[in-house]
């Protein structure tokens, strides 16, 4: 297995971790998300991952088949009244191929993003996690996050 930079020959790979994701929020939260659908297109893929403020990773095997994903966003808030001026690399995504999931793939891209955000001189590393995605949850808190801030709602 191979961690990289996301090309644009992986788009295909992209958008099929994306459906599984979609499947997922969608099952637990019709209410908000489409099934069916994917975060983004093809074409937003492809801007996606030529920005150098949004570094994608992938994991691929030999055959460069896409095992799994990391979105990165940088964050900063320079000059704000009440926030310092740290550098934050937020995980927008991060997914592994159903098939491949329990082969340690996750761990790996995780661990390769924070030592991208390291070598990014980023003070932190952040993410969401929906609530109902329980696997998700103990997963992040196996590689070390805490609850840094909780998002509630009340449907009306």
């Amino acid at each position: 297995m191979l961690i990289r930079k996301a090309q644009k020959e992986d788009i295909n790979g992209l958008m099929n971790l994306l459906r599984q994701v979609l499947t997922v929020h969608a099952d637990k939260r019709p209410d908000i998300f489409k099934p069916g659908t994917t975060k983004y297109t093809e074409e937003e893929l492809f801007y996606i991952i030529t920005n150098p403020l949004t570094p994608v990773f992938v994991a691929v095997d030999e055959n460069g088949n896409v095992l799994g994903h990391s979105f990165c966003k940088f964050i900063q808030f320079s000059n704000n009244n009440s926030l310092t001026d740290i550098k934050t690399l937020y995980i927008d995504d991060l997914c592994i191929d159903e098939n491949m999931r329990g082969q340690h793939i996750g761990k790996a891209l995780y661990e390769y993003t924070i030592d991208f955000a390291r070598q990014e001189n980023c003070y932190n590393v952040t993410l969401n996690v929906w609530a109902t995605n329980d696997s998700a949850m103990k997963f992040y808190e196996s590689m070390g996050l805490s609850v840094q801030k909780i998002g509630m709602e009340k449907i009306l």
